[in-house]
């Protein structure tokens, strides 16, 4: 079999757990009988990120700014278990954080459809996309554990000399503290992104925040988002028959429930955070659903928006044959392929990223299908190597 040629690479960031054994079996199986495949590899596991202080995250973020595609697997943000499980010299802040910080892009996430899984929400007749602002808010805090009584205040000392500070509490005992920030130029892009993405797809923007409550923090994103419309954007929406509005996010919320699906909805940080994962689970599994990280200067990182997969990582630790899905993970890689092909008039790389999806969503809707899905449509589920062996399979046909 000739192999598709690859003659530039791509940034190909690995991970931790059970995604990491998925990565393997995906290239194994589905890539590297069929592409010469050409990577500049960047080990993003949790022990090699302590070993190197978090530098081989910081160089696979470079790499994709250079390369202007990456794949990412996913990875393990740490916590106090963490620390204890992998000796860890340092808590390090989450991956995906620093990458985006870097990039400075906006997350874009939308559900994997088939025609064998049906949404959970009977009203969902088309797919929901999930942008997410992908720099600021609790990633890039500064947080601080109060030991006993003290004032906490909030200082900013401008370059012009200027100063304003305010009390956020007097702690009466013990507490916490957080402090979070964004740029207007990271929001203003995240805007312009987000208006043109939904122009691409020709479908209505909804952007959702709680300005009646961080007046000045979501209400920057509110007027930010509104001016950029009026001034960039508006007259192309009206010419395309498309809507923009703002609402608060617990309203935008009910919105969304009761719809049938076919935006775009815009979120903060942590917001889109939460709201994907609802989406994605909502439209059948966490394993569902793609996610690109999109940078203004035209660099993408594809990636599953789930984790590690610790359970089913735990079990094939133990010698046990696991169920986990690899489509998310799959597509991830395709929509890396598809994009180099792309940027390089590659036909042939970008023809096979095609080809693989396809593959993939008519094996499912044929009844072969990881557990996860299995256990929504009353069909019997495969192991992950199984379900990669049947998309191998009509790969060849």
């Amino acid at each position: 079999m000739q192999k598709i040629p690859m003659p530039n690479p791509i940034a190909e960031l690995d991970g931790d757990e059970m995604t990491r054994v998925l990565w393997r079996m995906i290239k194994d199986t589905l890539l590297l009988p069929f592409v010469d495949l050409n990577t500049e590899y960047y080990d993003l596991s949790l022990p090699n990120r302590d070993e190197t202080r978090d530098q081989v995250t910081r160089d696979a973020a470079e790499a994709i700014r250079r390369l202007h595609v990456g794949v990412k697997c996913a990875t393990i943000t740490p916590n106090a278990k963490r620390m204890e499980e992998y000796h860890l010299h340092e808590m390090w802040k989450s991956p995906n954080g620093t990458i985006r910080a870097a990039l400075d892009g906006t997350v874009f996430r939308a559900p994997i459809l088939t025609n064998r899984i049906r949404p959970r929400i009977e009203g969902w007749t088309k797919p929901i996309t999930i942008a997410r602002h992908a720099y600021g808010d609790i990633y890039r805090a500064s947080e601080y554990r109060v030991p006993g009584p003290g004032k906490a205040t909030l200082t900013f000392e401008g370059a012009d000399g200027t100063r304003w500070s305010e009390t956020v509490f007097d702690f009466k005992g013990p507490g916490v503290l957080q402090g979070l920030h964004n740029r207007d130029d990271s929001i203003r892009s995240f805007a312009r992104a987000c208006f043109a993405f939904a122009l691409d797809r020709k479908q209505d923007l909804w952007f959702s925040a709680k300005d009646t409550i961080a007046k000045q923090y979501d209400g920057a994103f509110r007027d930010i988002f509104e001016d950029v419309y009026q001034s960039e954007y508006k007259a192309a929406f009206d010419a395309a028959g498309l809507a923009y509005f703002y609402t608060l996010i617990d309203d935008a919320v009910a919105r969304v429930m009761r719809s049938e699906g076919g935006f775009v909805w815009a979120l903060k940080n942590y917001d889109g955070d939460v709201m994907s994962d609802m989406v994605s689970a909502a439209f059948g599994s966490l394993a569902m659903m793609t996610s690109v990280l999109v940078s203004p200067d035209g660099n993408y990182e594809y990636e599953a928006a789930h984790g590690t997969i610790t359970r089913h990582y735990y079990r094939w630790k133990a010698g046990e044959t696991t169920s986990s899905n690899p489509v998310a993970t799959i597509f991830a890689w395709s929509g890396a392929l598809r994009k180099r092909g792309e940027l390089d008039g590659n036909e042939a790389l970008s023809a096979f990223a095609g080809l693989l999806e396809t593959a993939v969503l008519d094996t499912i809707d044929s009844g072969v299908m990881t557990g996860d899905l299995a256990a929504l449509c009353g069909a019997s589920g495969v192991d992950t190597q199984a379900f990669l062996d049947a998309v191998y399979a009509r790969l060849l046909t």
